[in-house]
């Protein structure tokens, strides 16, 4: 079983790319050199590199079947709509990711008010998505700037 503690410690790579990307001239300035533009212009996004709405799909139906196995969690979802879960899941991904979606669901704080969700629930959840994401083979960099945009939900979902 893998133990993750390392949500914020994604984010730290994450923002220190954004620092990396932009450089020094472009901290000074307020705007990024012109060779960076060209180069954040060519790459695709995170969407376009996990391969679209489809592959998002697979991973959010794989990974609802590992949430609806796992004794840790399941009871949190027991009574939920699982088709819409399925489609807000998938929009919030698309959308998290540079896709076209638009998530239209509630705010992660409004959604799990009065849950008593504790950072083990969170732990496990990811677990199961981590599960998914190597199960379907997402490279190791996709997967990494995934759950770097998903970690910063955790404060909005843990309340104990």
């Amino acid at each position: 079983m893998i133990k993750i503690r390392f949500y914020s410690l994604l984010l730290l790579p994450v923002l220190g790319l954004m620092g990396l990307l932009a450089g020094p001239a472009a901290q000074a300035s307020g705007s990024m050199p012109q060779a960076h533009k060209q180069k954040a212009a060519l790459e695709k996004s995170l969407y376009e590199r996990l391969g679209g709405k489809a592959a998002i799909q697979a991973v959010v139906d794989d990974f609802i079947g590992n949430v609806a196995a796992d004794s840790r969690i399941n009871g949190f979802f027991a009574t939920a709509n699982i088709a819409r879960l399925n489609k807000m899941l998938v929009d919030q991904i698309c959308e998290a990711t540079g896709g076209p979606c638009k998530y239209t669901g509630k705010s992660m704080k409004e959604a799990h008010a009065g849950m008593g969700i504790a950072e083990a629930h969170f732990n496990a959840l990811v677990e199961d998505l981590i599960k998914s994401l190597d199960k379907l083979r997402v490279p190791e960099k996709e997967k990494n700037e995934l759950l770097g945009a998903l970690a910063a939900m955790k404060p909005d979902i843990v309340s104990k």
